[in-house]
């Protein structure tokens, strides 16, 4: 274990033969694999090989537009005290230089053993970090709410654009639950359940939380490109991912929307959008999405286009000086919070004790690249395709996002 991951691990109070508890993480928005929340400042998900080379061998000009990369760690589907099935983190048993030579699938024995199974079911994730042991306990002692939560779920999961009423504290609005990270959550700890029997180590890799410094994030997954099928692909596969493009606005303008978490300040309500409602929006669809993500239900927060807009430009240089990399099924985040800074005064001339947001602050806004697993490139050395030049499709997508954001600034400056 890296000097660093065993700093990370006693952060969040994991010593030497113990682990971290991983709980839900609620601001996942889009994407298939499940992502836990390690720590305030970290998240973790499956290791797939070909993501974690891409972190390990990321040009130097990219690390500003994609997490920060941790480490890896090993995960256990156990029983806590009170017999609730629960995900733990341990630090791995190897060497640094030994993991690139190791099967990803292999099993790495945790630093202590192995606690006992019952029959108790898995505990609904519907809940915020604060209070999330002692509700994940609550609800498991109590089936009929289980059962009641289950058909809840199955009928969000249902809809595609949903809207969740917060919770206020003295603070701020709470988000306790994301109907789709739940989704993505309960379905991977079925899958590990499934296979408890032949295997129960997993690989996990720690990336930043991107989310963690927001009271209440904002979260837009844009899926990037023309094309979202890897070189590996299987026939099948290939078709379906080529459908869903020309289906949706993948193929006409290089990006369509994957998932969206935005809050409206007016009602205090927070709204959802899914993959499912992505594909299905044409052009004008998309350009009302985007609007919608900028908008808290009040006024357009034009203060955060700017910034966007040259982190975005930035990003699309960087891309343009990254020869033979493809991006394929990558997506892009775009993140904000939704809780801003109280109002400033208003600058002389308004009137007295009137309040606006001041467009001359520097919003707190980010952008990065996510979901490498089908990322190539020539130094990769295995591939049997080597792609010459620019992912064009990455790029065709972000100049298009470029443009209609441009447009919504300067509508909203008219």
């Amino acid at each position: 274990m890296s000097p660093a991951l065993e700093v990370l691990m006693q952060a969040e109070g994991a010593s030497y033969g113990k682990g971290v508890m991983l709980e839900p993480f609620v601001h996942q928005v889009g994407g298939h694999s499940c992502v836990l929340r390690f720590g305030e400042q970290t998240i973790c998900k499956p290791l797939i090989p070909r993501e974690h080379q891409f972190y390990k061998s990321l040009p130097p000009e990219m690390r500003k537009f994609t997490p920060q990369y941790k480490g890896v760690v090993s995960v256990s589907f156990e029983e806590d005290e009170e017999g609730n099935l629960c995900l733990v983190a341990y630090p791995l048993h190897t060497e640094p230089g030994d993991l690139e030579n190791k099967d990803p699938s292999s099993d790495c024995e945790p630093k202590t053993k192995m606690l006992k199974w019952s029959n108790k079911k898995q505990a609904p994730l519907l809940v915020d970090n604060d209070n999330y042991s002692k509700e994940r306990a609550r609800h498991s002692r109590k089936e009929d709410k289980l059962v009641s939560y289950n058909r809840e779920d199955a009928q969000q999961q249902q809809a595609e654009v949903l809207y969740f009423s917060l919770e206020k504290s003295s603070m701020s609005p709470q988000i306790k639950h994301n109907p789709w990270s739940l989704k993505c959550h309960q379905q991977h700890l079925q899958r590990m359940r499934e296979n408890a029997k032949q295997r129960n180590q997993y690989k996990f890799i720690l990336l930043e939380n991107l989310t963690w410094r927001y009271k209440v994030p904002c979260v837009l997954d844009l899926k990037m490109g023309t094309r979202q099928h890897g070189d590996d692909a299987t026939e099948e596969k290939k078709a379906n991912q080529i459908r869903k493009c020309q289906q949706s606005t993948s193929a006409s303008i290089g990006v369509r929307l994957c998932g969206m978490q935005v809050y409206q300040s007016d009602s205090g309500q927070l709204m959802f959008m899914n993959k499912y409602h992505g594909r299905k929006l044409t052009l004008a669809g998309f350009k009302e999405a985007l609007f919608q993500f900028f908008h808290d239900g009040r006024r357009l927060r034009r203060e955060l286009l700017s910034p966007v807009l040259r982190r975005l430009r930035d990003m699309k240089a960087a891309l343009e000086a990254c020869e033979s990399y493809r991006f394929y099924s990558s997506s892009l985040l775009i993140i904000y919070d939704g809780d801003p800074p109280r109002s400033r005064p208003r600058p002389r001339g308004g009137e007295e004790g009137e309040d606006e947001p001041s467009d001359e602050e520097d919003p707190e806004v980010d952008v990065r690249m996510i979901d490498f697993a089908h990322t190539t490139c020539r130094h990769y050395g295995e591939d049997s395709v080597v792609h010459e030049g620019q992912d064009s499709g990455f790029i065709f997508g972000l100049q298009n996002l470029i443009s209609i954001i441009s447009q919504l600034e300067d509508h909203s400056a008219d």
